[in-house]
């Protein structure tokens, strides 16, 4: 197997299908030392109970340390200044907590380490993926030192701009929210007791993901304008403004760190596959981050692809063939595209600042809030509790005894 691209994803998949004894090899344009370790990039992952099980499976959730986890034990949305806030607990799940926060900089380099330590995957950094040919039989990629990779099956997994994508004739769904993602981390004096909150406020949405001592994940999404005057505040005014935004419930705020800032564009590729290719992580889903799905469906895509990769080798099958491809695409678009289309709608909503879209969205908050079915099963399919609680349970018993 040829994995194009060396991020989240990649790896994953990588790992997940050196597991399974094929020999794999992982293309990526960034140099050995960047991915070894990555620079910090303001993004913490909330990782569902899903993605804790298949990075467990794959040697990374065991080697991170109690102070690389934090454990979200509540969630609150609100809209606006209206007084309903639909609320999650851990205990409609059947969990001790919603989910966990990892750093992206640290699920990167435990990954990168991961990968580099199965002797099954091979790691090709500082190269290009050229030209590529999609044959009958096998796959080839040339790369930008000359050499050209054959095998039976070529993954892209290189962005939700993906050039692969692009070169196989494979179009994509993509919405351009005209609007900034700022992320950073805030030191605050008062705790936030392990609840994360969300606003949807005017043309702007506010997240505040709880961190380990008394520091929260900022997630600030605006208007291309707007997030340029964010961005260019001292560091002292943006906090006194996320502090003000947020009616000092925290108390004083204090940046810890950079800002960072990222475009929003969601994509969803009209075909997950072609002829011996496969797309993975963003090259087949990029979401917006207001359900913080993208990293999971990264996950999830990887290991529903090694799974239907896994029952080929088992029948003695090719791993390339159609019906293993076209089986995953089916699968990955059932699990995928009801989250991807409810969350820009979501998105839509709460970004329309109408009369009638107000009332729509302060209604449907109050509604999900008080019916416990439509509640609980909004809880599972945004934690996916549907997954063995060992994992879990061992980061809440690891947490508990360095507390």
């Amino acid at each position: 197997m040829v994995i194009a691209g060396g991020g989240p994803a990649g790896l994953s998949l990588a790992c997940l299908a050196g597991d399974l004894g094929l020999r794999v090899a992982v293309v990526d344009r960034q140099r050995e030392d960047a991915l070894a370790h990555p620079p910090p990039d303001g993004r913490d992952i909330a990782l569902t109970h899903r993605s804790v099980r298949i990075l467990d499976e794959i040697g990374v959730w065991g080697a991170l340390s109690p102070k690389d986890i934090a454990p979200i034990r509540s969630a609150r949305v609100k809209n606006a200044d209206q007084p309903h806030l639909l609320c999650f607990d851990p205990e409609g799940a059947g969990r001790e907590a919603l989910g966990y926060l990892v750093s992206n900089q640290v699920l990167r380099r435990e990954l990168y380490r991961a990968a580099r330590q199965r002797a099954s995957v091979e790691l090709l950094a500082g190269e290009t993926a050229g030209e590529l040919q999609l044959g009958a039989w096998t796959a080839s990629l040339a790369l930008s030192s000359g050499k050209v990779l054959e095998a039976p099956l070529l993954v892209a997994a290189d962005s939700r701009f993906s050039e692969l994508r692009r070169k196989v004739g494979i179009g994509a769904d993509m919405r351009d929210f005209g609007h900034l993602c700022i992320v950073c981390h805030l030191r605050h004096e008062k705790p936030h007791d392990g609840t994360a909150h969300e606003w949807f406020d005017t043309d702007q949405t506010l997240a505040v993901l709880p961190l380990n001592e008394q520091t929260s994940s900022i997630v600030l999404t605006q208007p291309a304008s707007t997030a340029a005057r964010s961005l260019s505040m001292p560091a002292s005014a943006f906090a006194a403004a996320i502090e003000q935004r947020l009616d000092r419930r925290w108390g004083s705020m204090q940046l810890d760190g950079e800002r960072h800032a990222y475009p929003l564009v969601a994509v969803y590729a009209d075909r997950f596959c072609a002829r011996r290719l496969a797309l993975v992580g963003d090259a087949a889903v990029g979401m917006h981050p207001v359900t913080a799905h993208g990293f999971n469906f990264g996950l999830q895509g990887a290991e529903t692809l090694a799974r239907k990769v896994g029952d080929a080798i088992g029948a003695g099958s090719d791993i390339g063939a159609p019906s293993v491809l076209e089986s995953y695409d089916r699968m990955h678009r059932r699990a995928t595209l009801p989250l991807y289309l409810a969350t820009n709608a979501i998105v839509g909503l709460y970004t329309d600042n109408r009369m009638p879209a107000r009332i729509v969205r302060s209604a449907l908050l109050r509604i999900a809030n008080s019916l416990s079915p439509v509640k609980d099963f909004m809880l599972r399919k945004l934690t996916e509790c549907d997954v063995a609680q060992g994992p879990a349970r061992r980061a809440l018993h690891l947490l508990r005894s360095h507390s």
